[in-house]
């Protein structure tokens, strides 16, 4: 369904994207990972015809991105990461322009989203906080059932419910067959929603992998908190990997070593364990490390 072939655009001092190769198959729901500047917002430009490429191309459907912009965007269903609306209209009359011209003939997906997603259509979008507007924005992306859905940053600025229902609004989609590029800095909201994972930095793409390949590799955190410091001495004779330790609380790094860290931990006086959320930066380090070895 998407297909980016040595896509480049380069602004210069690592700005843009260098090279870019990768497909999106219909009915996969494909996670674009990477920090501020990396490129990814590019990339989402210059598939929806936005930008012209240096080089390269990439094309939706067999339609090239560039030439046959106007015919993708009848199949497509975009969200910006940075959103700019008609202020001083009601949400409910932008909602009604955006389907008078894609010429909607029902209004049953519109209203479906406006009422999981607990929109008030009835507001002045102006007054709106950063959250109703981006529930605003996906309603406008997603009402016309869309085969494509292109979604920048889709949960900026929604609260953790809202979070979950946009989630499992993703999973709808994908069971219906619908294909989804889905950029995102949350690596959780990527894990819980997506096939695969491709992770950009600096214009260049670093890795592209399943997402049970990237849950494999990933090195998990705890924090033990021991009874004593005579626990924690004993414990730090084992050589675990050590990421900090202060007074009786211990945070290690596991990740071939499980079981054997678990059999420690019988041994010693353990009063609490609990697992440090994995942080976007990490996984990006782990991809990062691994090309810089190689270079």
């Amino acid at each position: 369904m998407i297909k980016i072939h040595k896509l480049t655009k380069n602004y210069g001092k690592n700005r843009g994207v260098l090279n870019l190769d990768f497909e999106i198959p219909q009915g996969e729901i494909f996670g674009y990972l990477g920090p501020n500047g990396a490129g990814k917002t590019t990339t989402i430009r210059l598939l929806l015809g936005f930008l012209n490429p240096d080089e390269g191309c990439c094309v939706i459907k067999n339609l090239d991105c560039r030439k046959e912009a106007a015919e993708i965007q009848k199949f497509v269903g975009y969200l910006p990461g940075e959103i700019e609306f008609l202020d001083g209209m009601y949400a409910y009359e932008f909602l009604n322009l955006i389907a008078n011209m894609r010429r909607l003939k029902s209004n049953y997906k519109k209203e479906r989203l406006i009422d999981i997603l607990e929109l008030d259509t009835k507001g002045k979008i102006r007054k709106m906080s950063k959250g109703m507007k981006q529930k605003l924005g996906l309603v406008a992306a997603m009402m016309h059932d869309p085969e494509i859905l292109i979604l920048d940053e889709p949960t900026s600025g929604l609260d953790p419910l809202m979070q979950q229902r946009f989630v499992s609004l993703i999973k709808e989609e994908k069971t219906a067959g619908k294909t989804v590029l889905m950029s995102s800095h949350s690596f959780e909201e990527i894990e819980h929603t997506c096939d695969r994972a491709g992770i950009i930095r600096e214009g260049n793409l670093v890795t592209v992998e399943d997402i049970s390949v990237l849950q494999a590799s990933q090195r998990k955190s705890y924090t033990v908190t021991f009874k004593n410091s005579s626990s924690v001495q004993e414990f730090l004779k084992f050589g675990f990997k050590i990421m900090s330790s202060n007074s009786n609380i211990v945070e290690v790094e596991i990740q071939d070593n499980l079981k054997e860290f678990l059999e420690v931990l019988t041994r010693l006086d353990v009063i609490g364990l609990d697992t440090v959320k994995l942080s976007l930066e990490n996984v990006f380090m782990q991809y990062y490390g691994k090309e810089d070895k190689n270079d």
